[in-house]
This record gives C-alpha cells, structure tokens and sequence, in this order.
C-alpha cells in the first residue's frame, strides 16, 4: 500500500480489488500536482465541490480532511467507486462526508469549485462538462488535471467551446493544470451523446440493429474490429443456457446471441455505468421489456453465484487507464471459470499477440483456437476438460 502525501496530511491508498502484486498506484503526479495548487493558492472549499474522473479516490480522500463546505465525486467506475469507499473509510472519513454519484445519475444543481481529472476518453469529458455546464456559474473555480500525454489540443478546446476561456499551466513532472474561467452565457450547443449507429451487414443475427452509446463507452461511434471478428464466430444452439456477456461495453456481443438465441438467458455486466446503460437500452430497443435478461454494474462476475453460468463471452481490455497489462484479462477469466459450470465454456477475442491462449491453458488447463486471422483470435476453454495449472 502506497501513501500519498500532501499538505492536508499523508493517506494509504489503494486501487481495487487491492492486489499486493499490483505495482502501479492509485494516484499519478497530476493529482499531486492539483492538490498542491489548491493547497498554495488556497482556493475556497466551503462551497460545493465537485470532482469528476477521480480514478481511485485519491482527489476526494485528500480533500475530504480539508471538509470543504460539500464534497461531491462523479465517476464512470464501479472500481474506482469501490477504491473511492475504501480508501475513504481508511482515512477515517465519515461516509457522509462525500456523495458518490455515477455518470448515469444527476449531476449537482450548483458547483463552486470543479475539478477534472481528464479521462481518457475525450467523448466522456465532452459529455460530463455538458451535464455539468448548467451548474456552473460565473464564480466557479474550474481547475482540470492530467498527465501531459493525457491533455491535447482536443480536450482544451472541449473546456472552452463549453465552459469558456481556458488556459494550461507549465508541465510538472509530465504534469499540467488546466484554467477554466466559465462563461454562463457561452452558447455550448446541444450534448450530442448517447450516440446511436447500425450496425454493419456482416454482424451475424444483428446486422442493421441500431445500437446506443453513452460516452466513454469503446468505440462509441463504430463497431470496432475485434467484435466484428468475434460476431461472426459466436458458438450457437445454445437452446435456455446462461449466458454472460463479461465486460459487455455497449452490450453487442450479448445482444447478437440474444437475437439469435430466442430462449438464452443473457446477463450484461461491466465495470461502467456508461457501458451497462447503453448494452440495457439496445437490447431493450430490440428484444422489448418482455425478455429476460440482467444488467449488471460490477466487478465483473463477483455477484454471481458459482458454477451458475453455461457460457461466458469475452472482449477483454489491455488498457488499465494509461497503462498497458493483461492483470484485467486474467482476473475475467479467473472469474468466469469459477462462475462456469462444469463443462461451460469461456469464448474469447483477443489480438493474437496477447498471447492469451497461454493463459487460458493455466487457469483452465486447456485452450482451443476456434477462428483466427492475422490480427485476432476467438478462443474457447472448457470447465473441466483439462487439469488447471493454477487457479
């Protein structure tokens, strides 16, 4: 467990779920640097505070021993909300003192001071300054955050064409503050998300569905390669078996076996409120509130019950924000196989240099290449059907 140290005091932190092996921290040198900027300039805390894209809790738990007047956190993360609890809780912080609120929930009627911690995605930035905007007001402190490789042309524009002027700060250790002085007569134009597509002829069982998008959500504006690969390969004649569609994204893997399968239970689940929104309202769009299925924000298949499920779909991610790792991958698959009954299946898509299949092998003892081309894979690993080399 690392400590953040800053002029309110020192603070464990941890990412969740807390893994001792996991090096990388929960906070980075732009939340130092924002912190020591409200520390230096002594902005007013007895407002409402609002703090957007606060990964792991690190903003919210050192600014939360300054008790400022109201301590708001919005954040897309089920994970980040979960570290945001804990780490909160570590610092011995009352849970009253901060609102959690996710993207998907209704942001404060007035904000005194703003701070963004520039996400990765721009579409998600775009969408939360506009949610925000109304209760921004000409008195507003707007302070944004992010590593230098975080902040382009892009997302300045984005403050300015909605907040008002915008300025950046000098680089601090690969650092840099962004200025926003609001203009609450700026004409901002419409939110243009969610954003809605159809999706391309060679989707199998969903081709011209039109599916919906929040921001954030991977390629929210187009049907990325990977899916299209793994639609055309999706196992069928799946007659009432279980089926989770294991960090749904917008939900189309799951929504194609849906469509395909009239008597397959489908479950949706993801890490992000944006992502479950939108797999919950295209396939309600198609298939109608008759049909069962569930929609799950969660740490992946943590709430469900063991050897409960006969097939899990997977799109795995590589990113953990900047950083690259395949520490995401291997706990889906450790999960699914626990949720897996005996003889299920785990299929999934992956860029053939990931080299998943060497994991698959050890967690599930056996791993078959179901399709491939130069770029991807689909790969299936049955429960039981070799002898793990570790769980």
């Amino acid at each position: 467990m690392n400590r953040l140290t800053t002029s309110w005091g020192t603070f464990p932190l941890t990412r969740f779920p807390e893994d001792p092996r996991d090096p990388l921290r929960a906070w980075d040198a732009s939340d130092e640097y924002l912190l020591r900027h409200l520390a230096e300039t002594d902005v007013d805390l007895s407002g409402t505070v609002a703090v957007v894209g606060d990964r792991w809790g690190a903003l919210a738990t050192a600014l939360a021993a300054r008790r400022p007047g109201r301590l708001v956190q919005v954040g897309d993360s089920y994970l980040g909300r979960r570290a945001t609890a804990e780490n909160l809780a570590r610092a011995g912080v009352d849970p009253d003192a901060v609102r959690l609120l996710t993207t998907q929930e209704p942001p404060p009627a007035r904000v005194d001071v703003l701070i963004v911690r520039v996400p990765k995605s721009l579409a998600l930035l775009e969408d939360q300054l506009h949610r925000l905007a109304p209760a921004v007001h000409e008195g507003t402190v707007v302070l944004g955050t992010g590593m230098v490789k975080e902040i382009h042309t892009s997302t300045l524009r984005l403050f300015e064409t909605i907040l008002g002027p915008t300025r950046t700060s000098l680089a601090a250790k690969k650092a840099r503050l962004i200025f926003c002085t609001p203009d609450p007569g700026l004409d901002r134009g419409a939110n243009p998300w969610p954003y809605r597509y159809a999706l391309p002829a060679d989707a199998p069982a969903a081709a011209g569905r039109t599916v919906v998008n929040q921001a954030g959500v991977f390629c929210a504006d187009r049907l990325d390669i990977g899916t299209r690969f793994f639609l055309r390969h999706l196992p069928g004649n799946l007659g009432s078996a279980r089926v989770v569609d294991l960090g749904c994204g917008n939900g189309v893997v799951g929504l194609a076996v849906a469509l395909a399968e009239p008597e397959a239970e489908l479950v949706f689940t993801d890490e992000s409120y944006q992502a479950v929104a939108s797999a919950e309202e295209s396939f309600r769009t198609h298939l109608g509130a008759d049909r069962t299925a569930t929609f799950a924000v969660g740490d992946g298949t943590a709430d469900l019950a063991a050897e409960s499920v006969d097939l899990v779909l997977a799109n795995p991610p590589f990113h953990s924000h900047q950083a690259t790792t395949d520490r995401t991958a291997r706990r889906m698959f450790t999960d699914a196989r626990r949720v897996l009954r005996p003889g299920g299946e785990l299929w999934v898509v992956g860029n053939r240099h990931l080299g998943y299949h060497v994991t698959l092998r050890r967690i599930f003892g056996s791993c078959e290449l179901v399709a491939g081309e130069p770029k991807f894979v689909v790969l299936r690993a049955v429960k039981g059907a070799g002898r793990p080399t570790r769980d």
